[in-house]
């Protein structure tokens, strides 16, 4: 009976679109709790994954952000396929909005972080390396501060927001591929680009069984690990060759089964054990005054904060007063602001930018979260308060 209780609560739990953003808000204090206990040094304990002679030596972190952040970044992917094949962005009315606005929401933040750090240098370094950290956006983060407003967010705005999140989170692969690699190794490349074009060729066969892609899917993984290109890249090209069209043995499209299968497991699996390892500051060398004066911190709070919504609604705004884009069905400018403002939420995203930026040699680690949290924070309150007040007088009128 009581295993049975809890058992309904989870499912509950689970069912409850905000679900994912409070998981992680928890996970986010617990990491901040764990960074600074004696117990923090267990993200550096080594893991090895042995295959016949070959073997690969991580630790527990770079285990989350190499292997687990792969299979989310396969999910980003296959939503993005969707979407742009019969989703929110399959037409250029829906796509012209978030695409455009996404973009502000990119290119400000970036350039306010570069106005706070050109001439700052970390470990020899110009600290504009990092220029990409502000200008993510947290999807679950986001869509869950807006899911706890109910009615006070229209349908058509929550619609907007995933579909610019989305767009958000395919600029960001791109700034990943391109930006963010060390030295390359050629011949592993080649193997990646021979064994990619086999799976595009499977799917140009109709090939819908997912275990032929999902095993040369590893290999390509394990590849790309030893490349110098992200490992998660791995994920976004196995999204790519996941067919859509075709229908499997059982009628379904094996895009959308492999997206709803992983989708549960990235909410509250995968992503809150990436914000465990990657979310805590030590505040042993930390102060108020040294997040302050550094420019670093400062540049990652005002990109979010202040670059996010400034990017995202100055765009918006233009779109539709010009008549370009038609305003988002039900919502009025207030809440579109709201909206803009909960971009500025950066979390995962910002935080798995700036590990690439800023890998621990740079020593700025804590200073980079520190910016981030505060920046994500700012925007979460303020954007609730936001449209929370700007549609009170539109739930009044309806009653």
């Amino acid at each position: 009976m009581v295993v049975k209780y809890f058992q309904d609560a989870l499912n509950k739990f689970m069912q409850y679109q905000a679900s994912g953003g409070i998981l992680l808000l928890i996970m986010t204090i617990l990491a901040l709790i764990f960074a600074n206990s004696e117990f923090h040094h267990f993200l550096e304990a080594p893991i090895v994954l042995t295959i016949s002679n070959y073997m690969i030596d991580l630790n527990v972190e770079k285990f989350v952000n190499d292997g687990l952040m792969a299979i989310f970044f396969l999910l980003v992917t296959l939503e993005i396929k969707r979407e742009m094949a019969e989703g929110q962005l399959s037409t250029r009315d829906q796509q012209i909005l978030p695409a455009i606005g996404a973009i502000g929401g990119v290119a400000i933040p970036a350039l306010i972080y570069v106005f706070f750090t050109m001439d700052y240098m970390v470990e020899g370094e110009s600290a504009t390396r990092g220029w990409a950290i502000p200008s993510a956006t947290d999807i679950a983060f986001a869509l869950g501060i807006a899911s706890l407003l109910g009615k006070r967010v229209p349908i058509s705005l929550k619609a907007f927001l995933t579909a610019l999140a989305i767009i958000d989170d395919l600029i960001a692969i791109l700034i990943i591929a391109f930006f963010y690699n060390t030295e390359l190794a050629v011949n592993n490349l080649l193997w990646v680009a021979i064994i990619f074009i086999v799976m595009l060729w499977m799917n140009s066969r109709n090939i819908s069984r997912k275990a032929p892609y999902l095993f040369l899917g590893v290999i390509l993984w394990a590849l790309i690990l030893e490349s110098g290109v992200h490992a998660t890249i791995a994920g976004v090209l196995i999204g790519l060759t996941i067919p859509l069209k075709v229908k499997d043995a059982n009628n379904n499209s094996p895009l959308k089964v492999l997206e709803h299968a992983l989708a549960p497991w990235c909410a509250f699996l995968i992503l809150p054990i990436f914000a465990f390892c990657n979310a805590g500051i030590s505040f042993e060398n930390l102060s108020l005054a040294s997040l302050i004066s550094n420019p670093v911190s400062l540049g990652i709070l005002a990109g979010l904060f202040v670059g996010k919504q400034l990017g995202v609604f100055s765009i918006v705004y233009l779109l539709i007063k010009s008549g370009i884009a038609k305003m988002p069905h039900g919502a009025n400018w207030t809440q579109i602001y709201g909206v803009s403002i909960l971009t500025g939420i950066g979390f995962t995203m910002s935080i798995f930018i700036g590990n690439l930026a800023f890998p621990p040699e740079y020593q700025i680690t804590d200073e980079v979260r520190a910016g981030i949290l505060a920046g994500s924070l700012f925007s979460t309150l303020l954007g609730y308060v936001v449209l929370y007040y700007g549609s009170k007088h539109v739930l009044n009128k309806k009653k």
